[in-house]
């Protein structure tokens, strides 16, 4: 099976495939596929805009990413709620590739940084956050359920410099 994959906007046609891939990890947050649904039929000038990103390798979905950000101006925040990769295409650079295509639309939308809740016994994906410049700023205890694990806080500010 080919490495290259490339990551992009979600379309509605794609849900379902979404849904199916988020079910069958017991581990990622479980939405109804209504919520991915308002997520690709938002309002673009809301004060809550969302994006949801897919990583496809040879036509098929086998990965995903949500992002969200809240408010406008200067004080705007962002957070990633979801990055999801299909068990058997880990380790090829996808969800690097989909955190990168949110960080990037996050900015675009101006957000001063962007927040993030991960298990802590996710190990790489912690590992991950930590190579892209998070950092740990809190800690939930017992915050996740089934299994039950505590949730790690992390954070990167992504303000551009303001030339002038």
């Amino acid at each position: 099976m080919s490495l290259r994959f490339q990551v992009r906007a979600a379309r509605a046609s794609e849900l379902p495939a979404v849904v199916a891939l988020e079910r069958s990890i017991a581990e990622v947050p479980h939405w109804a596929e209504a919520e991915y649904t308002g997520i690709l039929g938002a309002d673009a000038g809301a004060s809550v805009r969302r994006c949801l990103l897919v990583a496809e390798r040879a036509e098929q979905l086998v990965g995903f990413a949500v992002g969200k950000v809240i408010g406008s101006g200067p004080d705007t925040m962002a957070e990633l709620e979801s990055v999801v990769v299909a068990e058997e295409a880990r380790r090829v650079g996808i969800g690097r590739a989909l955190l990168e295509g949110v960080l990037a639309w996050c900015r675009e939308m101006e957000a001063a940084e962007v927040e993030l809740e991960v298990r802590s016994e996710n190990s790489a994906a912690i590992a991950l956050y930590r190579r892209m410049a998070f950092v740990e700023v809190g800690l939930r205890k017992r915050y996740y359920r089934a299994p039950v694990d505590d949730a790690v806080l992390m954070r990167i500010e992504i303000r551009t410099a303001d030339p002038g």
